[in-house]
């Protein structure tokens, strides 16, 4: 048996006494279900008009919605590094996609950090946490980390390469990790099928299993089902009108529902914790994340507030609403703690489940860095930057104000989240004593956390 700290021996015990009087399993089986490039409004239970996703909708209607969710990066990467660690960007070194040095070289005013491409074998993920506490685990989907989920904890891996976007969402998929199914068959279907054959097996042992299902939808190409792209044609929204890509998120949506009918059929839903959130905000070209400003690759509200629903019934109040600000990093620990294991000594975030239960959680601020560039899309989608979505940049958020601090040139933004969602009033010169004291907070945490900030003149620059 594994070496339990007090306050996760009380735990497991906490959980041992409320599940023998409620009739659940004392290890609820976990799913994570985790989307790609996926906004704050695209799904119709997140204020679409235009997008149809009532499976996501059920998973909001039987559990809880957080509206001040937050992704820890503003692309893929990192975002998953940090999901599967627990971690804030700095302690792992994976900053963003690729090479750091992203658009061309005479617009970037600095030599920007050296990123890492893959995830270190020697943090811990939430899989070899909950594997080491008698779970099954699998992954379907981008893992986008390394080339095999597999050394990370996962016994059972369908499609997870470090692959950022598929060669192809109809099979066949060329895809060496994923068998194809027949031709013409959508990706998310297939991962999804995929996942419930595997859960079927698990259950013929009665080991609690913990599922990682990070979509590579609805991330490009924008390749969608004909039949669906068709139900949407002559049809408009509010913010969105995308026929292919409302077609790409309905598609995911069906593969959720796959998964809520499975549980369903084994009667495993009230010992299941199914967690639905997303990686980043939506590609500017295709949707947005109105009326948030910006988009993936920016730190605006749009490229790093997501989606993020729980369901646990009998543990989870249906339809609940929680305005309290959690960051993915948050999930790890959560895990640990519904499952009775015991997290990593080394963790960023929180457990989320006194939430869950009612109860609350200490105030504490949250934290982004990005000491890197991210090229633009060619057309101003509330990025202040001419050529970049982002230049390099430290966030944070502490109540409902939030600071962004640009290295290039020390610029400042300060906004009241809960007076301007959209950010369209900068009060740093107006909160000189909140904007001193945000700013303080977040030279202090990159100190504690060894955050690398990019200082060095890039010799390539151009002024003109």
């Amino acid at each position: 048996m594994p070496h339990l700290t007090l306050p996760a021996l009380l735990s497991a015990l906490l959980v041992l006494s409320v599940t023998a009087v409620s009739g659940q399993k004392a290890k609820p089986n976990i799913i994570l279900l985790y989307a790609d490039d996926l906004g704050y409004t695209d799904l119709s239970c997140q204020g679409s008009d235009y997008y149809r996703t009532p499976n996501i909708a059920r998973l909001a209607k039987e559990g809880m919605t957080f509206t001040n969710a937050y992704a820890a990066a503003a692309n893929c990467a990192p975002s998953r590094a940090s999901l599967m660690t627990g971690l804030y960007t700095p302690r792992h070194g994976v900053f963003t996609v690729g090479n750091s040095n992203r658009g061309k070289a005479a617009h970037r005013r600095l030599v920007p950090i050296s990123n890492k491409t893959e995830l270190t074998r020697k943090l811990p993920t939430m899989a070899q946490v909950l594997k080491g506490a008698g779970y099954r685990t699998a992954v379907a989907g981008k893992w986008h980390l390394s080339d095999d989920p597999t050394t990370y904890g996962f016994e059972a891996n369908f499609g997870g390469l470090k692959w950022g976007s598929p060669k192809s969402y109809f099979s066949p998929y060329r895809n060496p990790s994923l068998k194809d199914g027949p031709k013409g068959e959508h990706l998310p279907a297939r991962l999804a099928t995929e996942l419930c054959n595997w859960i079927r097996s698990t259950q013929k042992k009665n080991d609690p299993f913990f599922v990682y299902f990070p979509f590579y939808s609805v991330h490009t190409p924008i390749q969608a089902r004909a039949d669906l792209t068709a139900s949407y044609a002559g049809k408009s929204g509010t913010h969105h009108s995308n026929a292919k890509y409302a077609a790409m998120v309905e598609a995911m949506d069906l593969a959720v529902g796959q998964i809520l009918n499975l549980l369903d059929e084994l009667e495993l839903a009230k010992d299941t914790l199914v967690v639905f959130t997303s990686d980043n905000g939506p590609h500017g070209a295709v949707s947005n994340a109105r009326p948030l400003r910006g988009s993936k690759g920016m730190f605006y509200e749009g490229g790093i507030r997501e989606p993020f629903f729980v369901r646990w019934p009998g543990r989870i109040r249906a339809s609940s609403r929680l305005d309290t600000a959690i960051h993915q990093v948050d999930l790890l620990p959560t895990f640990a703690a519904v499952a009775g294991a015991e997290a990593p000594e080394l963790q960023d975030g929180l457990d989320l489940s006194p939430l869950f239960r009612g109860d609350s959680l200490p105030a504490r601020p949250l934290f982004w860095h990005f000491p890197a560039y991210l090229q633009g899309y060619g057309k101003d989608l509330g990025s202040p930057f001419q050529y970049f979505r982002t230049t390099p940049c430290g966030v944070i958020r502490q109540g409902p104000w939030k600071l962004i601090e640009y290295f290039e040139d020390g610029t400042l933004e300060l906004y009241n989240l809960q007076r301007d969602p959209s950010e369209k009033n900068n009060l740093a010169e107006r909160e000189a004593k909140r904007r001193e004291e945000l700013h303080d907070l977040l030279k202090s945490w990159r100190k504690a956390t060894k955050a690398p900030v990019p200082t060095e003149k890039n010799p390539k620059f151009q002024s003109n």
